[in-house]
């Protein structure tokens, strides 16, 4: 009799739960903290491929559509910056994030004097806050056999890696062929969408056409001059420079010159200046396109990719060297590095590897900045995993 009251009140309780989430079903999605996990981001074996921007069906309907297009002889006006301009909206966004982007290496520089940034020395694992985390999760040639990570203390490179692209006087010129990969300088690649975008610095010359580029059954013709009156002969062109004598750009100069005397107020403008610098790439690259390897690091800001053959990632030798192409993201173009979420910093409390399935990640600069005492922001939240408590050592059999 007991039995079969406590199955009548759990069926009720079912056919309640079930009528609540036919109701919410219009509202939206319910999230619980097994799906947030499943959203944290997680690194590609070396066999897999990027996922996709655009699906591959959207793609091949671009294609057939291009297809159609250059078949038809006809004049085409194309837009900016398909044409060669300049978007004037973009220009002031392109300077605030390089502007930012100083702003965020000074704010990191100045914090990681004071919580110490550790590296794996065997895979590329990298943990912010001391003591370095025994999660085991180093499974590369040489590592240990536990799986545990060699720590070192590491440093800005880091918490923010600098990925490079070649730097394009035309970017709408013929790619870089592999003969002259020691010839075109390679820059930050943000840096890179920024010129293009609208930035002159003097260090990196780039074209800036007057007159707009037509397509004419499929090929651009270029009615201007290649160099105009005002653009004189070759100056203030190098096709070489070596990494020595390559200035940095600017607005790094003055990047100690910042009004904070307490290491919050540099976590905080560095919080707001990766807001404001990975927004403002985000509205870059939906109009100015950067392109990435599928399988491996390589980044060309541009177009189209370049054509030099270093791959040395999965099934190189069937592209004889040359690069899997296909459209970035924005985690590509700044090499977005995410570590273990510390909840609370100042306990001195070690991450453990039977309790990871409780611990959230962020991206490392914002791990920085929050255990200074910066506000993260609503975006970071599912990653964070605040909402789930972390239960003891001795609790973890007991969790359900």
């Amino acid at each position: 009799m007991f039995h079969r009251r406590v199955t009548s009140v759990l069926n009720l309780r079912g056919n309640a739960i079930l009528s609540t989430v036919k109701e919410l079903g219009n509202v939206g999605p319910l999230y619980s903290t097994v799906s947030a996990m499943e959203a944290l981001p997680r690194k590609l074996k070396k066999a897999e491929k990027k996922p996709w921007v655009t699906s591959v069906n959207e793609l091949k309907r671009r294609a057939r559509y291009d297809k159609q297009e250059r078949r038809v002889v006809r004049e085409v006006a194309l837009r900016p910056p398909e044409n060669g301009l300049l978007v004037e909206k973009l220009i002031p966004v392109a300077h605030h994030v390089l502007a930012s982007r100083a702003q965020l290496l000074a704010c990191v520089s100045r914090i990681s004097e004071e919580i110490p940034i550790y590296f794996c020395s065997l895979c590329t694992e990298v943990h912010v806050g001391h003591p370095p985390h025994k999660i085991r999760t180093c499974n590369v040639s040489g590592s240990q056999k536990n799986k545990e990570h060699t720590w070192q203390r590491g440093g800005v490179d880091h918490v923010l890696p600098v990925v490079q692209s070649f730097h394009l006087y035309d970017r709408l010129g013929r790619a870089v062929s592999h003969n002259e990969r020691l010839e075109v300088d390679r820059i930050p690649a943000l840096v890179e969408l920024c010129i293009q975008a609208g930035v002159d610095l003097p260090e990196y010359p780039t074209r800036r056409r007057k007159f707009p580029i037509y397509r004419v059954a499929g090929k651009l013709i270029d009615f201007e001059k290649r160099f105009p009156k005002d653009d004189l002969f070759g100056k203030d062109i190098e096709t070489f420079r070596s990494k020595e004598t390559i200035k940095k750009p600017i607005g790094d100069r003055n990047y100690l010159n910042l009004p904070y005397d307490d290491i919050k107020g540099f976590a905080m403008r560095g919080m707001e200046a990766w807001e404001i610098m990975r927004t403002g790439a985000i509205q870059l690259m939906k109009t100015y396109g950067v392109q990435t390897c599928g399988y491996c690091p390589e980044l060309q800001v541009g177009p189209k990719g370049h054509r030099v053959r270093q791959c040395q990632a999965f099934k190189h030798q069937m592209r004889d060297g040359q690069h899997a192409w296909q459209e970035a993201t924005i985690d590509d173009l700044l090499c977005t590095v995410y570590v273990w979420h510390v909840q609370n910093p100042h306990a001195g409390d070690v991450l453990v590897d039977s309790m990871k399935r409780y611990y959230g990640k962020l991206p490392a600069v914002v791990e920085l900045f929050s255990q200074v005492g910066a506000q993260v922001g609503d975006d970071y939240y599912h990653m964070m995993r605040d909402d789930v408590v972390v239960p003891g050592l001795d609790e973890e059999k007991l969790v359900v």
